[in-house]
């Protein structure tokens, strides 16, 4: 488990009354919203990703969320996001989910982009300012 110190950025991000479900928590499915959220808002914002017109997109590859604790509407996740490992076209995150104001998450786990040619859908390699924006968020592995 990380602490919010293992992270190299943070997003606020509200809780939205659809993302509760009958039990009175955040649905496990919208932790996956949470997750993209942060990831692709760095991307835009730091990265310079063109969602609708950039010849580079990411696609998942590959996902994982553990539970620790529940979050619930209203609030809001504080998203903690780093970069466990760059490669060539391909960027695994670490994310945790925290409650605003708290020290350990709710939620942590890691999501792979791998970067395809928009057309062909074959991998390319990560473009130069994504990935200047990912080294700034690259955390060193643990001993």
């Amino acid at each position: 488990m990380s602490a919010r110190d293992g992270y190299r950025h943070f997003l606020a991000i509200p809780t939205r009354w659809k993302d509760n479900d009958v039990y009175g928590h955040v649905n496990n499915v919208e932790y996956y919203s949470y997750f993209d959220t942060v990831i692709n808002t760095w991307l835009i914002a730091e990265g310079g990703l063109d969602i609708h017109r950039g010849d580079a997109i990411g696609l998942c590859a590959e996902s994982h969320c553990r539970f620790l604790g529940e979050l619930a509407f209203p609030g809001s996740v504080d998203a903690g996001l780093r970069v466990e490992k760059l490669g060539n076209s391909s960027v695994r995150y670490g994310i945790g989910l925290f409650r605003a104001g708290e020290a350990g998450p709710a939620a942590e786990g890691w999501f792979v982009h791998v970067f395809v040619d928009r057309r062909s859908r074959r991998s390319t390699p990560i473009p130069d300012r994504i990935r200047a924006a990912l080294q700034a968020l690259v955390v060193e592995p643990p001993p």
